[in-house]
């Protein structure tokens, strides 16, 4: 760490001590259950246009605490909208029948699966590299993949709150979806390893091809009104690194951490970490999804963990996304793609961010174009203890794509702005789960 870097970090810590650098809005706001503090004003997209309540409204008889994957399946209750707050106990493990019994993916598979048969069936030496795969063997992987589904995807409906109680609440293995909901708050949990027994196999997937997963961690989509705080998000016990490689690719069981996509809007991602994985957030999933997208994806994620991520964090199309107060943290040896994505009429706005990236890792890698044409806003970010233009940086490679300086918006939902030489040691403290929420 600089001196400078350091100087800043001990003077922001020393200020949080004597109660002049409050932990945001959240903490300060925060009523006795921290089950009923709801998103404050100012702070992000989400607090724009009504806000984001959740459950805060919930009546006695819709406060839920639950320790295992029959009580959150009830808790949910199939999307019902009657204010709910769902708190989870210690760890809730979705890989388990309706006796709580584990469940591993041998007990999804159907119509006799293997994945033996498989890498046999669909091997490029037998099947080619031009067409994906199909008949029955792809349809028994398709179909125990839909079994799996019924067990890890849950639905989350409007006005729900979801906590975390102490600080080791965990969901193991679980998708939650938030689909064409309102007003939903997700906090204090670790969400680990929401991962595909059935990845599928494409080989026209790029120039070598590549598996496939389904299961987000949490998944918003056409979801509105949303604040996601101190989570943890992680691949845990299933790292990338202890998978298997069929056909020369990484057997990816994993997809995203946080997706949000089709027409979801106004969303606050705040004080989370995202840890040791590959494809970590997508905003805006397909540059064809214009009728549900233009307009909307209004996203703000601040004072965020993102560690040892490879790309996508995150990758954006369409939105007005306000990335600001974030550390980008990468180990020596962990694999660095990219981390800000511009993507199709996208809108990104990025400042005042810190990276502490491995030595060998250089500035003009943090930025990614998807599209010619594209532009952002990239202003105050430091990159291993000094100010950068990664901008700068970027075209200073002589890429073929130029990105424009010019989101064309400025936000003004924050509720602080704390220098990026602070950022590493404010977030090391207070983002993820278990701490932060009283």
């Amino acid at each position: 760490m600089s001196r400078t870097l350091r100087a800043a970090a001990v003077t922001g810590c020393a200020a949080l001590a004597l109660g002049l650098l409050p932990l945001g809005a959240t903490a300060a706001a925060a009523p006795a259950d921290p089950a009923r503090t709801v998103l404050p004003a100012g702070d992000g997209w989400g607090s724009a246009e009504g806000g984001v309540t959740g459950g805060a409204a919930a009546d006695r008889a819709h406060v839920f605490t639950v320790t295992d994957r029959a009580g959150l399946v009830a808790a949910l209750g199939d999307r019902d909208p009657t204010p709910k707050i769902i708190r989870i106990r210690g760890t809730v493990d979705v890989n388990t029948d309706d006796a709580g019994r584990p469940l591993g993916c041998a007990d999804y598979a159907v119509d006799g699966y293997t994945i033996e048969e498989y890498l046999a069936a669909y091997d490029p030496a037998v099947w080619g590299w031009d067409r994906e795969p199909e008949g029955p063997v792809e349809d028994a992987r398709h179909a125990s993949q839909l079994a799996q589904r019924e067990r890890v995807r849950l639905s989350v409906g409007s006005n729900t709150t979801i906590i975390g109680e102490g600080r080791d609440a965990r969901l193991l293995g679980a998708s939650l979806s938030v689909q064409g909901a309102e007003n939903v708050i997700i906090r204090n949990l670790t969400l680990e390893d929401a991962a595909d027994c059935f990845p599928s196999w494409d080989p026209t997937d790029g120039q070598h091809g590549n598996w496939n997963s389904e299961y987000d961690a949490i998944e918003l989509r056409g979801a509105r009104h949303v604040w996601i705080d101190h989570n943890t998000f992680t691949d845990g016990r299933n790292p990338d690194s202890g998978l298997p490689h069929y056909f020369g690719r990484l057997y990816q069981q994993h997809d995203g951490l946080l997706d949000i996509v089709r027409g979801s809007d106004l969303v606050t991602v705040s004080w989370n970490v995202f840890r040791e994985h590959d494809k970590t957030m997508i905003i805006g999933n397909g540059d064809g999804a214009g009728a549900d997208d233009r307009g909307r994806l209004r996203i703000t994620l601040h004072h965020n963990l993102f560690h040892n991520v490879n790309e996508r964090a995150p990758r954006v199309r369409f939105g007005q996304v306000d990335v600001y107060n974030n550390h980008y943290r990468q180990d020596a040896g962990a694999r660095f793609g990219y981390s800000w994505g511009v993507g199709f009429e996208s809108h990104l706005v990025a400042e005042h961010n810190a990276f502490t990236l491995a030595r060998g890792t250089t500035a003009d890698r943090v930025v990614r174009p998807f599209n010619d044409g594209q532009s952002m806003t990239e202003r105050h970010n430091w990159f291993n203890g000094r100010p950068v233009d990664l901008l700068g940086a970027y075209h200073a490679t002589g890429a073929a794509r130029t990105i424009g300086d010019d989101a064309g918006w400025t936000p003004q939902l924050r509720t602080r702005v704390d220098h990026p030489a602070a950022v590493p040691v404010l977030v090391g403290l207070f983002a993820g789960a278990g701490r932060g929420i009283g």
